[in-house]
């Protein structure tokens, strides 16, 4: 459920602000309204423990978006290595001459199914998609497989050396969109944060709403931007398919 959750960075924005806005309202409750002051020699010592929670948020903050950016790339640089796996052995497909129409046309086929894959946001799609990638697999694997199998060479094998890339690119792909920040991360991050807002809140001299929405709306674009960027179906900052799609079309209809 918490998985989900994070998949929505718009939701965890909103969610993220108004448990931090509440946790900041709280700690001002507990100081002005309950007379839980402090005294005169602790304001220091007050202002170092703030201060060093504050600080370790930030890193926590900072190292999550290095964690999500570092993901982000890699997605990035898998569609590249798709497409020019793709790419490649469409050439290589010259090397089966009997059987190159066909290996030609199931990558245009295979071509379309990956950009589908990288732009969908539909789950039950994606299901779909995932269905018809691994039947397309099999047959292109087959096309190639086959007349390698009857009459192998070294020619014939740079056919089949290519169709291998190309699978395994899409094997690199699925399991950079699957990993992703760690709920435990994010778990940590979030306990921080509202130990912080609640600290922020008690060293408040007074409830202000506006000034206590300051700390939770900069935290919660801190989330919403982490959370976007380590969304790869559902952020804003997605990855798109533009070299799959640059290669789609040099491949004709036909």
């Amino acid at each position: 459920m918490i998985t989900n959750f994070l998949k929505y960075p718009t939701l965890v924005f909103v969610i993220s602000l108004l448990v931090l806005w509440f946790a900041a309202w709280a700690g001002a409750r507990l100081r002005h309204r309950l007379g839980l002051q402090l005294a005169e020699e602790l304001h220091s010592d007050f202002g170092v423990v703030l201060g060093a929670t504050l600080t370790l948020l930030g890193l926590l903050i900072g190292f999550s978006f290095s964690m999500a950016n570092t993901r982000y790339d890699l997605r990035r640089s898998y569609e590249e290595a798709e497409a020019n796996a793709i790419g490649t052995e469409n050439v290589r497909a010259d090397l089966l001459p009997a059987d190159a129409a066909q290996i030609r046309n199931l990558l245009r086929q295979y071509t379309d199914l990956r950009i589908r894959f990288y732009t969908t946001i539909s789950q039950d799609e994606l299901q779909s998609i995932n269905r018809d990638t691994a039947q397309l697999q099999n047959k292109l694997w087959a096309a190639v497989s086959g007349p390698a199998s009857e009459q192998p060479n070294p020619v014939k094998a740079l056919a089949v050396s290519g169709m291998n890339d190309v699978l395994n690119s899409q094997g690199y792909t699925q399991a950079a969109f699957w990993n992703r920040i760690p709920t435990a991360a994010w778990g940590l991050m979030a306990t921080i944060a509202v130990v912080c807002n609640v600290l922020f809140g008690y060293g408040t001299h007074r409830v202000e709403p506006k000034l206590l929405l300051i700390l939770p709306l900069v935290v919660a674009v801190s989330f919403f931007l982490i959370a976007d960027i380590d969304s790869p179906r559902h952020g804003i900052i997605r990855v798109h398919p533009q070299n799959l799609e640059s290669l789609r079309a040099g491949m004709g209809d036909q």
